[in-house]
């Protein structure tokens, strides 16, 4: 698996925590410095089942710079591809891949039904 982290992000910290303790062997990217490339972004919206938006870290500082609120109804699903493969502070993170999913944003319940966590 692969863990899609920035690590001073405290959220990140504490699903990396979260992971080891539960015995979860994963391979750390960080995503300031390994961006998702487009493709990347594609094949994980897809693996997902989230709405594209839900992949956008709304309460980052960039996404209010650049006031992706009021910009994203209006923009191509091109487009929104384009801007999280630009930037990873951009990307809602932690990211989890695995085989045959994708988790995205940590929901203690959803990574432990994901993950087969009792």
């Amino acid at each position: 698996m692969i863990f899609v982290c920035y690590p001073k992000c405290t959220t990140c910290q504490k699903t990396k925590k979260w992971l080891t303790e539960n015995g979860i062997a994963f391979e750390e990217r960080n995503i300031k410095e390994n961006n998702p490339t487009m493709e990347e972004i594609k094949e994980w919206h897809k693996m997902s089942g989230l709405p594209l938006n839900k992949f956008f870290n709304t309460s980052g500082l960039l996404y209010k710079e650049l006031k992706l609120k009021d910009k994203l109804p209006d923009m191509s699903e091109d487009e929104k591809y384009n801007l999280l493969a630009s930037d990873g502070v951009i990307v809602k993170r932690p990211i989890l891949i695995g085989d045959g999913f994708v988790l995205v944003g940590f929901k203690e319940a959803d990574w432990k039904a994901a993950l087969g966590i009792k």
